[in-house]
């Protein structure tokens, strides 16, 4: 993801208490090193720390102020290995805290000075976002373009300005939503903005498989692409649309012949319509007991080339790579 994390470290080794050589209990929490970051899992050897509290996390850039947000459960008796990426040092100091109250100011002051220097430069690129870090050391500035853009000129101003590292990194429309924030159209705040670290690649076939309406503004999120949560699903779709009579196809049962409307993967049953009209639902048992009615010459199916007669429904090697029976 493009937004800066402090480094992670290695994973955690084993402590040893004052007393002896037993291994320290670790407790764990949820931390934010800015208020619109993602949550991240840190441990620490203190048990007293609540919501609110400003500790310092041990990182690769050194040590990054951060805000305890709340406190991971634990199940008694049980061994649970937590993604840990960070570790709590302490709580912070009241100069660190100070410190750490000033960063937005200096970092909406940046902001302001960068896009000044944009618009003076003529550049065409879109500001989106700008991180520093605790110590100084560096600054991150993150923008969109719809093109490479020329940035020289840009870092010299800036670097000149600030008198420290910085850095210019160009990032998508995927990302810059998930920097901005914001509540999808199911209610909640953004997947991209609370917890996913990476975009799965997203395919109109996934909405296809799962029988949602093929409307841009029902399947497009607040970043005008495929919502990322038709990945979440798609696969128990898949899976359970594999070998069920395809949309179109006709199967013979009980002597009568019936045409496929649609498949039901979630109750197992199959839509049909008679030859008379008659509206039924096949279970798993009568789908799968139908035999395909064969197409009639050079007629291939919705999608398929070279579909021909006598397929049983999942017979075919293809089913694999398509089980939907969408292209």
């Amino acid at each position: 993801m493009p937004e800066t994390q402090p480094g992670p470290l290695p994973p955690d080794q084993p402590h040893s208490s004052e007393s002896g050589g037993e291994e320290a209990a670790l407790h764990f929490y949820k931390i934010r090193f800015r208020a619109r970051s993602q949550e991240c899992t840190a441990s620490a050897h203190a048990d007293d720390l609540v919501r609110g509290d400003q500790v310092m996390v041990r990182t690769e850039q050194g040590p990054e102020p951060a805000t305890i947000v709340s406190r991971c459960p634990t199940l008694v008796g049980e061994t649970i290995e937590r993604p840990v990426l960070f570790r709590i040092q302490r709580r912070a100091s009241n100069e660190e805290r100070e410190k750490y109250a000033a960063l937005p100011i200096l970092e909406q002051e940046a902001f302001r000075i960068c896009r000044r220097q944009i618009d003076s430069l003529r550049l065409p690129m879109h500001l989106v976002r700008v991180e520093r870090f605790f110590n100084g050391s560096k600054i991150i500035f993150y923008f969109t373009a719809e093109s490479r853009v020329d940035f020289r000129e840009l870092v010299k101003a800036l670097v000149q300005e600030f008198r420290t590292r910085v850095e210019m990194r160009q990032i998508g429309v995927r990302h810059e939503t998930q920097m901005t924030g914001g509540l999808g159209a199911c209610g909640r705040e953004l997947c991209c903005a609370t917890f996913l670290s990476r975009f799965d690649s997203v395919s109109i076939k996934m909405a296809k498989a799962q029988d949602l309406p093929l409307n841009p503004a029902k399947i497009s999120g607040v970043c005008n692409r495929l919502l990322c949560c038709l990945t979440y699903e798609y696969e128990t779709y898949r899976v359970m649309k594999k070998g069920m009579p395809r949309a179109g196809r006709s199967v013979l049962l009980e002597g009568k012949t019936y045409h496929v409307t649609r498949q039901l993967p979630l109750m197992g049953r199959v839509a049909v319509v008679g030859g008379d009209g008659e509206e039924r639902l096949l279970t798993e048992e009568e789908w799968r007991a139908a035999e395909p009615v064969a197409r009639p010459p050079g007629r291939k199916g919705p999608g398929r080339k070279g579909a021909g007669p006598g397929r049983r429904p999942g017979d075919d090697s293809s089913e694999e790579n398509d089980p939907t029976g969408e292209d």
